[in-house]
């Protein structure tokens, strides 16, 4: 269900200059950084890339996820990780982004810790942003 403005709690501000190949910042100031294309893409690779962005707010979002159904679920995930790998490819349409979320929850068995992660995937706003958009592959 999407929410309406009136819902919102936060709202995350961040302006970019010169597009890929620039500089990003945060209103706040806790985020400048330099972005460049990659050498994968023909860019210098001096600087992080907005898949390296997204990757990152992706994977914190989901590891956030994924400790609310922990509680819920009365499972330990202390010590888990979330790693997103953020791909970036030609399609029919110009260009179009891949994920896979890889997940490693050492105190449940893998069973467990497969259910935690489609239950993650469920309930995280990224997940639910790009759900039907881009494939997003789940692994433990």
């Amino acid at each position: 269900m999407a929410i309406t403005q009136s819902d919102v709690v936060y709202t995350a501000v961040a302006t970019a200059e010169n597009g890929r190949d620039g500089r990003v910042a945060t209103d706040d100031g806790k985020l400048d950084v330099v972005v460049n294309p990659p050498k994968e893409q023909g860019g210098s690779g001096a600087g992080t890339n907005p898949e390296q962005l997204f990757a990152a707010g992706y994977s914190a979002c989901f590891q956030g996820a994924l400790a609310v159904v922990a509680r819920q679920e009365g499972a330990d995930v202390s010590g888990s990780t979330v790693t997103a790998k953020v791909g970036i490819g030609k399609n029919d349409d110009g260009f179009g982004i891949i994920v896979d979320i890889s997940a490693s929850i050492p105190n449940v068995d893998t069973t467990t810790a497969r259910e935690l992660v489609e239950k993650a995937h469920q309930v995280c706003p990224y997940s639910k942003a790009t759900r039907g958009n881009i494939t997003v592959t789940l692994t433990v």
